[in-house]
């Protein structure tokens, strides 16, 4: 998803550091206790605040030599915007919405205001440890059968597996990974957007 959306804009050394930062989101240091991070256990507002405070960090690096510490709070940045649509119920919520006939997901619209202000939000608790044994796929399925239906386990998009569903998540992930591209070029004055684009 990251390639897809940003190969055109960043060097290759650039994106190389933006997409390790972006994976090292998912090591186990961070699935304990950093569900902003994921938007886990309903964390939406705290997962919006770190998305802003990456921002911040993204300007900050960029005021001192090195591009390094911009790079990887965007990174983490979009690992955490593309989580939303894997982990919450928005792709649920603008389905139901266009149900007949279902669009396809390039036509998914990942920022619309009144989903993510809607009451009806909500994404995927953690139960320990039965959310942890649905990560293994030969558990999978005994795990689900003690899992709510408000679980990560049942909730998450993370792979074509979780079924079709999957693809809108991954469609508005792109479309919202360029869509903070974007923004930063916006806020970004030009000659720091440059050397943040390493181009």
């Amino acid at each position: 998803m990251t390639y897809e959306a940003l190969a055109p804009h960043f060097s290759e050394r650039a994106l190389k550091m933006i997409t390790s930062a972006n994976v090292r989101q998912d090591d186990v240091k961070n699935q304990f206790g950093h569900d902003e991070i994921h938007y886990d256990n309903n964390a939406i507002e705290a997962g919006d605040r770190y998305i802003n405070e990456q921002r911040g960090y993204i300007l900050a690096a960029l005021l001192t030599p090195g591009n390094l510490g911009a790079w990887v709070a965007f990174g983490r940045l979009i690992h955490t915007a593309q989580d939303f649509y894997a982990h919450t119920n928005y792709v649920t919520m603008w389905l139901d919405e266009h149900k007949d006939p279902p669009p396809t997901p390039a036509e998914i619209e990942p920022l619309r205001k009144d989903l993510i202000k809607s009451p009806g939000l909500y994404s995927g608790r953690i139960y320990f440890p039965m959310d942890m044994l649905a990560f293994f796929p030969f558990l999978r399925p005994l795990a689900l059968k003690f899992l709510p239906k408000d679980s990560h386990g049942w909730m998450n998009l993370d792979a074509p597996e979780r079924g079709y569903k999957f693809d809108y998540a991954r469609a508005a992930a792109v479309k919202r990974t360029v869509y903070e591209f974007e923004l930063l070029q916006k806020i970004l004055p030009p000659e720091m957007f440059a050397r943040f684009t390493d181009k």
